[in-house]
């Protein structure tokens, strides 16, 4: 347990002084009965029925005070929660070819405003991370249900080299393992060079309460094979949600000095989401990506958060006190 102002923890010593009041009391009270002691009333004004019982209200005042004083500084814990979530990984494609202008005013721009638009759309209970890829993939955010953060990452976007639509996709369930508190799924070598890739030894879940939404062109250029990541992702329950950003038509653009001609490859964007279990969208159409939210199956999850507990620990003081008093009262008819 922790405390905002544990300075006024302090007060706590007159908690002793208390006690040395009440002791003083009942020394005074026992002078008083000797003096008197021979008047019946005197007996029972300072308590002479059984010596031990007469002193417990006392005490449990004294308990009330005390936590009373605690709650005072504020004291925080941190307790288990209970909620319901689900995460989404943004996989934003920053390749040079998404500088092409088939889609107004760039490829890039269009699919980070319809990354934009989905996050404004997301409830908190979804948690959202973002990953970028060019030639190799990049985890730019780990999950969080902070949207002013998510924002400005996707906002600091810029197209960058070549394309590796796999590493992407690796990079973005290894991001969902790891937010899951297991080890990452392996690592972005052991799928170059076209080898399939290989599990780590350590168990893995099952994460059927995330998804990937893939922002792309869908060409690739770059190893690994991205239709090995789909099969990984598959078998690890991630649905990939592919995003079209292109046309079919496709544009040319200048590339650190070649000219080439992009365009959209829609086939492979549609067997990625049909293979997952997603399902594939046009950058024209993107205010339907509210509706991957309805295809997330959320899961109950227990998220340790630190937690104020002045108003319990005041509570409770109040409800010990009223206790001392309500036994004071039945014993011997008066409040101490």
């Amino acid at each position: 347990m922790s405390f905002a102002w544990p300075t006024l923890l302090l007060v706590l010593l007159c908690v002793p002084l208390l006690v040395l009041l009440y002791l003083r009391l009942q020394q005074r009270r026992r002078k008083f009965a000797a003096q008197y002691g021979s008047l019946g009333v005197v007996r029972n004004a300072v308590g002479s029925g059984p010596g031990v019982r007469r002193h417990v209200p006392a005490m449990i005042f004294l308990t009330g005070i005390t936590l009373l004083l605690i709650s005072m500084a504020r004291p925080q814990a941190t307790v288990s929660v209970p909620r319901i979530e689900g995460t989404v990984i943004l996989t934003f494609d920053v390749s040079g070819s998404m500088s092409a202008d088939d889609l107004k005013p760039t490829r890039m721009e269009a699919s980070k405003a319809a990354a934009l638009d989905f996050v404004d759309k997301q409830p908190s209970s979804v948690l959202i991370g973002v990953v970028a890829f060019s030639d190799g993939g990049i985890s730019v955010q780990a999950p969080t249900e902070n949207r002013d953060e998510t924002i400005a990452t996707i906002e600091r976007l810029v197209p960058r080299r070549g394309t590796s639509v796999g590493n992407g996709i690796l990079v973005a369930l290894n991001t969902i393992a790891v937010s899951a508190g297991d080890p990452p799924i392996l690592t972005t070598t052991s799928m170059s060079d076209g080898q399939a890739p290989t599990a780590v030894p350590a168990p893995q879940g099952w994460y059927t309460s995330a998804v990937i939404v893939l922002l792309t062109d869908g060409e690739n250029n770059q190893s690994p094979d991205p239709l090995a990541a789909t099969d990984l992702a598959a078998d690890l329950g991630v649905r990939i949600y592919t995003v079209g950003i292109g046309s079919a038509a496709g544009a040319t653009i200048t590339v650190e000095g070649f000219t080439v001609h992009s365009q959209l490859n829609e086939p492979m964007l549609q067997y990625i989401a049909d293979t997952t279990g997603g399902e594939y969208y046009n950058a024209g159409n993107a205010e339907d990506l509210r509706r991957i939210y309805n295809d997330l199956e959320p899961k109950l999850s227990i998220k340790r958060e630190e937690m104020e507990i002045t108003s319990i620990l005041a509570g409770i003081s109040f409800l010990v006190i009223l206790i001392g008093g309500a036994v004071s009262l039945l014993w011997f008819g008066h409040i101490p």
